[in-house]
């Protein structure tokens, strides 16, 4: 069997203790730009906290904006593990959302051309964040298991669109600052304490299926939906990840451990990756489902009926 390694970009969100546990080896890097300053971007806040980067990201004075690593870094990366006698399985955030995806074919089109026997295979996830993170632990588990490169490949494909999240986001100001809803919406959102929750579709986008009132039952309301829609929920990981709301996030953890729910539960920050268009004030839970439908029909039903059960 050739060695291979699985290589996703840093909008997995996976921290070093998950990023340990299922053996990532190493992950493509990118950029954040603040006030037109460009700061190399990792998953362990090396150049900027995450105190810094989400206070930052709070005060609308501020310019900030994510760029995905360039065809010319990506081409180093797929180099150098090419060199080394590796197979690369590059894994991205969803195309919808980023030109990762295309910018790793580009630069597996250009290893190719000077490597003819190098095997690279890139994996659009449709996903983000935990979800995409939540892929890339499960195909480093199967590679641990002894899975074959086609195997694992296959098995992304097949299962990419089973991943399912929940959450809510407590802050609506930086909502409505992306132009998502008005700021008088978002204003009396933040006095009565909506909380806005949501699944995402089959492209990564997150639709938002119901509100809530209180950071409390919207936390009770995610428990009960994961119950609802998970499969095979006692022997699958659990991630929750946060923006900037690292106490929620271990409550929502508890919730879960409290009910013996998933094989294992962790929580992992967002990173100034996907923190950028994220923003702050997010807890969300990660895991499989069935297939994701097109209209979230079924997704919101199923949300609906755990808030009314609280």
């Amino acid at each position: 069997m050739n060695k291979y390694i699985i290589l996703p970009d840093l909008t997995c969100d996976l921290s070093k203790e998950i990023r340990d546990y299922f053996g990532v080896q190493d992950y493509i890097k990118g950029h954040v730009h603040i006030n037109g300053k460009s700061i190399p971007t990792s998953l362990d806040w090396e150049n900027i906290s995450r105190k810094e980067f989400y206070n930052t990201l709070s005060n609308k004075k501020n310019e900030v904006n994510s760029a995905a690593a360039s065809p010319e870094e990506y081409y180093e990366v797929f180099k150098k593990y090419v060199e080394e006698g590796y197979s690369i399985l590059s894994m991205s955030i969803s195309s919808k959302i980023s030109a990762t995806y295309n910018i790793s074919v580009s630069a597996a089109n250009h290893i190719k051309e000077e490597y003819p026997n190098a095997q690279i295979y890139c994996v659009d996830t449709k996903r983000m964040s935990g979800s995409f993170g939540l892929l890339v632990a499960s195909a480093c588990e199967l590679q641990k298991q002894g899975a074959s490169f086609e195997e694992v490949c296959k098995w992304l494909e097949e299962n990419k669109g089973r991943v399912h999240q929940m959450g809510p986001i407590d802050d609506l100001t930086f909502v409505a600052r992306r132009g998502q809803i008005s700021k008088g919406k978002a204003i009396m959102g933040n006095l009565v304490g909506i909380k806005p929750m949501g699944d995402s579709n089959t492209d990564g986008y997150v639709s938002v299926l119901a509100k809530v009132k209180g950071i409390k039952k919207a936390l009770m309301a995610t428990v009960e939906y994961v119950k609802k829609i998970a499969v095979d929920l006692e022997n699958q990981y659990i991630f929750i990840m946060h923006s900037n709301r690292e106490e929620y996030a271990n409550d929502l953890k508890q919730r879960f451990e409290a009910q013996n729910l998933g094989k294992k539960v962790f929580v992992s920050d967002v990173f100034s990756g996907c923190g950028t268009n994220i923003g702050p004030g997010m807890v969300c839970a990660y895991f499989f489902g069935e297939q994701v439908t097109e209209d979230l029909q079924k997704e919101k039903e199923a949300l609906l009926s755990a808030i009314e059960q609280l």
